[in-house]
């Protein structure tokens, strides 16, 4: 996974994507929508699209893809691999946002919260896949927010489309468990090779993925609380503390 814009630039956002398989233009497909880092101290949040065809579904299940938190690094890296291998019939698109955009959008005159803005991500990528030319039939969505209230969004945006939202999707539909596997993979690739702006001495580089063992952090990004975060939470390094 390259991640060489990011890595010069970790202000912005920036957009990857699989090449787009022959039959996912042909056949109708099911997409699944995750995200990984809405509730980290460090790094970016990530949001993913993961679609194949609904005649080869049975074949991503065969793959063991699973909630991307149940699984180690070197798993989710072996399944993501595996992933790239039948680019025959899958495809991915990622959506990087860094802390400073996400900051600067929770900040700003006009406000911009972080489930607004998650929304509006997966919805754009949902529509990159149709620009793309993917066959979008059925789409499946881990919520941010109340479900309902984010389906009826998504299904205005997309009429067409068939669209599922559900509190722990990435559990429950393998293409949200490969779109999960795909955001946590390239969230962990972003905190590894992080540049922070500050001049750092002595910097301990064992960070892991961002997330400390606090309270109020997990409490963010718990099931019992989805959507839910704080502006404070997004930090590419010192300097962003809210």
């Amino acid at each position: 996974m390259d991640l060489s814009e990011l890595e010069r630039d970790n202000t912005g956002r920036c957009r990857l994507n699989s090449p787009v398989p022959a039959v996912c233009r042909k056949e109708p497909c099911v997409l699944g929508v995750d995200e990984a880092g809405r509730g980290p101290v460090l790094g970016p949040m990530v949001y993913a699209i993961c679609y194949c065809p609904l005649s080869r579904l049975a074949d991503l299940e065969a793959l063991k893809v699973a909630d991307s938190k149940t699984l180690s690094e070197s798993e989710r890296d072996r399944l993501f691999a595996k992933m790239e291998e039948d680019r025959n019939f899958v495809g991915w698109a990622l959506d990087v946002l860094s802390p400073n955009l996400i900051s600067t959008s929770m900040l700003g005159r006009v406000k911009y919260n972080l489930n607004s803005l998650s929304h509006d991500t997966a919805a754009g990528l949902v529509q990159y896949a149709l620009h793309q030319g993917v066959n979008v039939a059925q789409v499946f969505v881990d919520t941010v927010g109340l479900p309902e209230t984010y389906q009826e969004r998504l299904q205005q945006c997309f009429p067409n489309i068939e669209v599922t939202v559900k509190a722990k999707a990435d559990a429950l539909y393998p293409v949200v468990s490969a779109a999960s596997i795909c955001a946590k993979v390239a969230r962990d690739q972003a905190v590894k090779n992080w540049q922070f702006v500050e001049k750092l001495q002595d910097l301990d580089i064992d960070y892991g993925s961002g997330y400390p063992n606090v309270c109020p952090v997990q409490l963010a990004h718990s099931p019992e609380h989805p959507g839910e975060g704080s502006r404070s939470h997004y930090m590419g390094g010192l300097a962003n503390r809210g």
